[in-house]
């Protein structure tokens, strides 16, 4: 019989350095993290800065699934994407990308980026806003295709190739000019985005959107952009998917310090502990808690009696390691 393969947790958004979540790390009180830290060995850290494209939690989730390292901003989401809905067959190594509706925020100074989970958007908008936009994206040479998630589509184009794009989770509440594609290559995309803000401004899309009281959709985000060839796949494929829980997502990014610390409670209590207590029954499990600056993946390996006992009182390893991140 196979042996099971180890159940890994996933955390994004689990240290924060927002001045609300950095003050909360403080309060925060979260008994069965802090017990799993005690069992667990510190297996790998990568350390990054806050000007990285690709966050620590995607940087994280690519090398748990077995993709090969890439240059910052060149993960290929939208590739793997492609591959695992038959949209890209194999010996396809055609560059892909991920655009995602989304509104863009007009102050006085600059626009930024809001975030594109907020828009509420469903699969019947996310169609018509397509089959209004294809044709302006197809004059680039860029092909759309709808995905499994409203409002964001899967394209396809050779200026993907080598294109370093910022993670949405890069980029939401900051001004979009810190985060956009720079370079002779990205000229197209920019004009294209200002097109979309032209085009969907008229659309009856918006005028429903508008009467019921959500943001409009006013242009796209472009991330996930690369090339994936047929030996950078996972064998067998993603045997080694984690759960990604993004319950802290939303309050991070709103530095809502009381929402993520709330949530982290949650957490402590639900996912945290099922995956305490499968390591009790003596399950293989692995734990990666990723922030804005680095990632820390824990598993389970033999330890020393010397680093047993100094865990015993060690008590406020989660504190320590979550302000690390």
């Amino acid at each position: 019989m196979a042996e099971p393969l180890p159940r890994h947790l996933l955390i994004p958004f689990a240290g924060r350095g927002s001045p609300a979540c950095r003050a909360a790390l403080a309060t925060l009180r979260l008994p069965n993290l802090e017990t799993l830290l005690l069992r667990l060995t510190l297996a790998d850290t990568d350390t990054q800065d806050d000007g990285t494209r690709s966050p620590p939690h995607e940087r994280a989730l690519a090398r748990a699934l077995g993709l090969p390292p890439a240059d910052d901003g060149c993960i290929p989401w939208a590739a793997l994407e492609a591959r695992k809905t038959g949209l890209a067959a194999p010996g396809d190594h055609e560059a892909w990308g991920l655009v995602t509706l989304c509104n863009w925020q007009v102050g006085i100074d600059d626009v930024a980026l809001g975030d594109p989970s907020g828009i509420e958007i469903d699969a019947a908008e996310s169609m018509a806003l397509l089959a209004v936009a294809d044709p302006f994206f197809e004059e680039d040479g860029i092909a759309l295709y709808p995905s499994d998630t409203p409002g964001r589509w899967l394209a396809r184009a050779p200026i993907f190739d080598g294109l370093a794009t910022a993670s949405i989770d890069r980029a939401v509440g900051y001004p979009i000019s810190q985060w956009s594609p720079l370079g002779d290559v990205s000229r197209p995309l920019r004009r294209l985005q200002n097109e979309m803000q032209m085009l969907l401004y008229t659309q009856r899309v918006n005028d429903e959107r508008t009467a019921r009281g959500v943001p409009p959709i006013n242009s796209f985000w472009l991330s996930g952009t690369g090339v994936l060839k047929d030996g950078d796949l996972p064998s067998p494929p993603l045997s080694r998917t984690p759960v990604v829980d993004l319950a802290l997502r939303d309050a991070a990014l709103r530095d809502d310090g009381l929402a993520w610390a709330a949530a982290w409670q949650a957490l402590d209590a639900g996912a945290v502990a099922g995956l305490l207590a499968d390591l009790t029954r003596g399950a293989d499990v692995a734990l990666s808690l990723c922030g804005d600056r680095g990632a820390q993946l824990f598993t389970v390996q033999p330890r020393g009696l010397a680093r047993w006992a100094k865990g015993l009182f060690d008590r406020n390893r989660a504190t320590q390691v979550l302000e690390s991140l």
